[in-house]
């Protein structure tokens, strides 16, 4: 057999497609323009080589639109053949910047829009795809990570859906809690974690930054971020104080109880530099409050 034969085997199994849907379209092209340039060199470096010939292309983004009727419903439509592809769907679903008209009224697109939107593409797709990854960077529901009592795991309930309309791989980045992933253990799922991407940009942004025990202080800011403050602790070599939310559970407001007081323990950090890791913001109100603490 002869060494063109043998690349032929380890040929990918699909052409490649990216689908970055109106709420990722920056994004999208960022990737496109990456993976023409990375391809262009590639193929320069093994002019002879079978398993990068026929793979160059000027752009590997296919036209897919989501056209809005008058009563507010929608549809997918992808423009061009995905039959045999290796497709990349990818949506943002907190992109709150996109609207939409309906009966006169201006519209900002939530989650459930981007999402419904990311299942009407599949649905485009018609199961003549060879593989479909669909890449989210907020995981769509993970703000809901567990279950008390009588009330909805959406996060779970997607996840399974995506899988039955045929997605064969979920990328998420820093999920709220990536154990979700318990409920679709048949699909792929990666959750990239930017550890070393936040230092590497607080020490770049920040070249006159210390980090000795002395002067550096890592602050987990409630019980949910902790694991992730233990870790850049750990790393810089530097102590760790945390903040617990001491709530009144007598009563409940907007849904949920309220914050008391938040609850330092730990080491003084009079004249030490901060580093605060939360899981995740919302509102910012905690981590405002924890800042006033630290302060005081």
């Amino acid at each position: 057999m002869s060494n063109s034969e043998r690349n032929l085997e380890t040929l990918p199994t699909g052409s490649l497609g990216i689908i970055p849907l109106q709420s990722c379209q920056e994004l999208g092209e960022k990737v496109d323009k990456y993976l023409v340039k990375w391809r262009d060199e590639r193929q320069h470096q093994h002019q002879n080589d079978a398993a990068f010939m026929g793979y160059k292309r000027d752009s590997y983004i296919i036209e897919a639109v989501t056209p809005r009727f008058g009563s507010g419903e929608a549809k997918g439509m992808i423009k061009e053949t995905v039959r045999g592809y290796d497709l990349y769907l990818m949506v943002d679903v907190t992109n709150y910047s996109l609207t939409y008209s309906l009966c006169g009224q201006t519209n900002h697109m939530s989650p459930d829009d981007h999402y419904a939107d990311l299942k009407r593409i599949i649905a485009a797709v018609g199961g003549k795809a060879r593989r479909i990854t669909a890449i989210i960077p907020f995981l769509y529901e993970s703000r809901q990570h567990k279950r008390t009592s009588r009330e909805s795991l959406d996060c779970a309930l997607a996840l399974q859906e995506l899988t039955a309309m045929g997605v064969d791989n979920i990328i998420t980045f820093d999920a709220h809690d990536p154990r979700v992933c318990n409920a679709i253990p048949l699909m792929g799922f990666d959750n990239v974690v930017p550890s070393y991407q936040v230092l590497k940009a607080m020490f770049h942004d920040i070249p006159h930054l210390r980090t000795t025990p002395d002067e550096f202080m890592v602050i987990s800011p409630d019980e949910g971020a902790l694991n992730r403050n233990m870790y850049y602790a750990s790393m810089l070599g530097v102590p760790m104080g945390m903040f617990y939310k001491r709530r009144d559970y007598s009563i409940i407001v907007n849904g949920r109880n309220p914050i008391v007081a938040h609850e330092y323990l730990g080491n003084s950090v009079e004249g030490k530099d901060v580093f605060i890791a939360d899981d995740i913001i919302s509102s910012g109100e905690s981590m405002l409050d924890i800042a006033y603490a630290l302060k005081k």
